[in-house]
């Protein structure tokens, strides 16, 4: 058995976030099948601290272990932004918004789901482009201090929980420029045209024009 040394490409940085709003069906709920037809691309990231809420039980029987029993309920993204659009973090939180110019906030309310998309981005031109088809809104700051002398940052933190898609309770799609896998002809703005899900929809997004491309012709 022969040894075979791999030097995998570190990261380099976060690049833009993608989202788009899930339709729902006719009772409210997630559809898969559904979302709405822009996807909004925003570079104001600084930082994404990825955590998966998962747990391990130890099956014990006849006196040893059995078996171990992985669970992952759901996967939790802090995402520190320079700025965020209003209007789409006040539809993530279910605000009301009045006609008049009045918006209303707090209120107990049914948030909608979205699909959320991030970019990593590796030294020597390698990538990782996700999807997370099913998520919601679960927190965001909006801390504020007085100016200095000197600019300073004043970063907020969105706080992004992602559910099983699917029934195989699926949470993420993604792709890795590394990985042999990785489809030919694949870029950034193909993959993020809409939501991935399945296998066809990746085919799809390959083989339809991007925007540069309709651009160009």
């Amino acid at each position: 058995m022969g040894i075979k040394t791999k030097k995998p490409m570190v990261k380099e940085t976060v690049g833009a976030l993608y989202y788009s709003f899930n339709k729902g069906n006719e009772n409210g709920d997630f559809d898969e099948a559904s979302y709405e037809d822009e996807v909004v691309k925003s570079e104001v990231v600084k930082n994404i601290a990825t955590t998966e809420n998962a747990e391990s039980v130890i099956v014990r029987a006849s006196g040893k272990v059995y078996d171990t029993v992985n669970s992952n309920e759901y996967i939790d993204m802090a995402i520190e932004v320079v700025a965020f659009d209003p209007a789409d973090l006040a539809k993530m939180r279910a605000d009301k918004i009045g006609e008049s110019g009045l918006n209303r906030s707090g209120a107990t309310k049914k948030r909608p789901f979205f699909a959320f998309g991030k970019v990593k981005k590796l030294l020597n031109g390698g990538v990782e482009y996700a999807w997370y088809p099913k998520c919601q809104l679960v927190e965001n700051t909006d801390d504020i201090a007085t100016k200095e002398e000197n600019f300073s940052e004043q970063n907020d933190t969105i706080t992004i929980r992602a559910y099983d898609y699917n029934n195989d309770e699926d949470k993420k799609t993604w792709v890795n420029s590394e990985m042999s896998n990785y489809p030919e002809g694949l870029t950034e703005d193909k993959f993020f045209s809409k939501p991935i899900l399945t296998d066809d929809d990746l085919t799809n997004a390959i083989a339809a024009k991007s925007q540069e491309e309709v651009a160009g012709a």
